[in-house]
């Protein structure tokens, strides 16, 4: 199977049904920090979260978007400290996109942007130690776990043993 072309778009209401997509799949509300269960309107609340966001560049989002534009998911950076130059990324994926590679493409090309564009010193990740196939995404990409951060507190009434994955622009490129 050979890899997808992808890119990053700016979040735009056109990605609103996508983004309610990831909202009502089970797995996306599991290992994120999506509300259990999401209240109606949860999906265009969160896109202006990210839009509001721009204008201080205290948060981005993106699509995640094929050759053609259809949505495969987002990659986000929900936290960017511009004083400390780091930056929280993640990632959620369709699951019709899932086990084909996008996760880790996205992850790749949100890496460089955050590297390169925001010219940060560490970009990070929080990955519940259950959320196997993220872990995987994160080493793929040449991200390290530093550790567990125990009954790390994901959401309300839901804590979690999260992985803290970190990445720095001058550790070695991902095999």
């Amino acid at each position: 199977m050979g890899a997808v072309s992808l890119s990053l778009q700016p979040l735009t209401d056109r990605h609103l049904a996508g983004m309610a997509e990831l909202v009502a799949d089970a797995d996306s509300v599991r290992f994120t920090r999506i509300p259990e269960p999401p209240p109606p309107g949860f999906a265009a609340g969160w896109l202006e979260r990210y839009r509001a966001g721009q204008p201080d560049e205290s948060r981005d989002g993106f699509a995640i978007e094929d050759a053609a534009g259809a949505f495969l998911g987002v990659a986000l950076a929900p936290q960017i400290d511009r004083e400390g130059r780091q930056v929280e990324l993640g990632y959620l994926v369709v699951p019709s996109a899932r086990g084909r590679g996008v996760a880790s493409q996205a992850l790749g090309l949100l890496t460089r942007w955050a590297f390169e564009e925001l010219g940060m010193l560490r970009a990070y990740l929080l990955i519940d130690v259950e959320n196997v196939a993220s872990s995987r995404v994160a080493q793929r990409c040449g991200y390290v776990r530093e550790g567990v951060m125990r009954s790390w507190h994901l959401k309300p009434g839901r804590r979690i043993d999260c992985g803290l994955w970190s990445r720095l622009p001058t550790d070695p490129a991902p095999a």
